[in-house]
């Protein structure tokens, strides 16, 4: 009997493992849908030497150190906030999809903010980006960030160079207030190759399920590709601060960039393992005189599948 519960156990656990793996796969697959138009050009491209079962294994492992990462954070009190920033099409996006894909998400949320309003560009420009930042037991993701100033605003003429210079006087100083008052500030930069970039920028043109992706500002990032290596060179330069440093992630494998990424966010606090109390599933309380009412059909989505 014992024995037959043992095999009963790991087929329940091995079905519950499938399952992650199929969400996994489905997102891998979509990354992974080629247009015919790009066939011939992808056979230019570097393969991936890591192989899916130990990109899978891998990734798993890690999501499961990033949900003991999030109880650390909780249980300590601590504000942390993890800064997303590359060049369009970089990865950033799919990162911090894996990133957040098994943790609580009220204790760990994305900011992706639009561009500003009428009423933000009269703002002192931090301002927008203060009421998101973390409070004890937080993480905050942001899917770029206060940067937007001294990359796409610099390089679009959103911003003079004058306000370009007050950024580059501001940031450093905000960044160690924001250090001081206890908050973990980690900065990625993801980085890709030109023909890297014109490969993604062609799969979303050419594949209507990923076109949304694609807006005119990104078509303009590839015109003034060497503008925006400039800004991001005079970036790194001023506002790197030991309090602060930014990391880069190389990028063109997609699937390594994700998993250095993780283990690297996971080596930057040193956490433990919280002990919790052991849970047990209470006995449901029937009541002999409810019965369960038979609802009407036309409330059940039709079974199609």
């Amino acid at each position: 009997m014992t024995e037959l519960k043992d095999t009963e156990t790991r087929s329940w656990l091995e079905i519950e493992l499938e399952d992650d793996m199929d969400e996994e796969l489905e997102q891998a697959i979509d990354d992974a849908r080629i247009p015919p138009e790009l066939r011939a050009l992808l056979e230019t491209r570097k393969k991936s030497t890591l192989d899916r079962h130990t990109y899978f294994n891998e990734l798993m492992r890690l999501q499961g150190e990033l949900v003991k990462l999030q109880d650390w954070v909780r249980y300590k009190g601590l504000k942390m906030v993890v800064l997303c920033e590359g060049r369009d099409s970089a990865g950033k996006g799919g990162a911090i999809k894996r990133i957040t894909q098994r943790v609580n998400p009220r204790n760990c949320r994305v900011v992706a903010l639009p561009a500003p309003t009428d009423r933000e560009k009269t703002q002192w420009y931090f301002q927008r980006y203060v009421p998101h930042l973390p409070a004890a037991g937080e993480i905050v993701l942001f899917d770029r960030s206060w940067y937007n100033r001294a990359g796409v605003e610099r390089v679009m003429g959103f911003a003079n160079e004058d306000q370009v210079e007050d950024f580059f006087r501001d940031v450093p100083e905000f960044e160690r207030m924001l250090v001081r008052s206890g908050i973990i500030l980690v900065k990625y930069w993801f980085s890709i190759t030109d023909e890297e970039q014109q490969l993604r920028f062609l799969m979303r043109i050419h594949d209507p399920i990923k076109q949304w992706k694609l807006s005119p500002m990104d078509l303009q990032s590839r015109v003034r590709w060497e503008q925006y290596t400039r800004a991001k060179e005079a970036m790194f330069e001023r506002t790197s601060i030991a309090e602060a440093p930014w990391h880069i992630v190389e990028g063109n494998d997609k699937k390594r960039a994700r998993l250095n990424c993780i283990a690297h966010l996971l080596s930057v606090v040193p956490y433990e393992e919280v002990p919790h109390e052991e849970i047990t599933l209470p006995e449901r309380v029937f009541d002999p005189h409810y019965e369960r009412r038979t609802l009407p059909a036309e409330l059940y989505v039709p079974q199609r599948y």
